[in-house]
């Protein structure tokens, strides 16, 4: 069975440095060994894609288009894995911002600043260093891939490309030729940006309905996985 884009895939996967260091996985041992110590029970979960919309890193999913089901082992250099490190994204941060939504920057700390992950290097007097650039740039990794499966039910694709674009657990349902989903009223047009995405991925129409709104959240906030892909 060969994979196209397009095709929704199951995977496992596992990313180490050269030296063999674990940096990420969805396989439950690699996980505990990743995170020992932590003293609670580590939850492997599955990883759905789609290929050809880049919801992991693009080289791999360029290398599985074309693949059969199965096990595969890839090496990519800065370029193709996680960038070149930029002095670009070395960023000077008032300290105002941190106080106004009542965070202590720590050094060392990594936080999200509005989607984007950044590691406080330095703290003085009234501004704060964050480097922009991923923990990984300007390193080879090397990914042990296993293609589980192709996805064929409908539903699963729908929740897959959900969680990717949301980043979280989402009420819908498919219904009289359309997805409905549902989501808090500052989302909604947000949401609506993808009506084209669906349409082209599952041949269905989009309808986004408002529901009740979820308290505020602060938009920076510790970020627990600098890693992920």
């Amino acid at each position: 069975m060969t994979l196209q884009k397009g095709d929704f895939i199951e995977i496992e996967f596992t990313g180490r440095l050269k030296d063999g260091k674990v940096f990420d996985s969805n396989v439950k041992e690699e996980l505990e060994k990743l995170h020992s110590g932590h003293g609670h029970e580590i939850e492997a979960k599955p990883f759905v894609l789609c290929l050809g919309e880049q919801m992991f890193l693009k080289s791999i999913d360029d290398f599985l288009t074309g693949k059969d089901i199965g096990e595969y082992e890839i090496e990519l250099p800065p370029e193709k894995a996680f960038g070149i490190r930029s002095q670009k994204l070395i960023i000077k941060i008032p300290m105002k911002i941190f106080t106004e939504k009542k965070i202590n920057p720590v050094l060392g700390e990594v936080f999200n600043f509005d989607g984007r992950i950044a590691k406080i290097i330095s703290i003085s007097g009234g501004r704060v260093i964050a480097d922009f650039n991923n923990p990984l740039a300007s390193k080879s990794v090397v990914y042990k891939l296993k293609v589980k499966r192709k996805i064929e039910d409908l539903n699963e694709k729908v929740k897959a490309m959900i969680d990717f674009l949301f980043k979280r657990d989402l009420d819908f349902e498919i219904k009289n030729e359309k997805i409905i989903l549902r989501i808090e009223s500052p989302m909604k047009q947000f949401a609506e940006l993808f009506k084209d995405k669906f349409k082209k991925l599952f041949d269905r129409e989009l309808e986004v309905e408002e529901i009740k709104e979820k308290p505020d959240e602060k938009t920076i906030k510790n970020h627990n996985n600098p890693y992920k892909h």
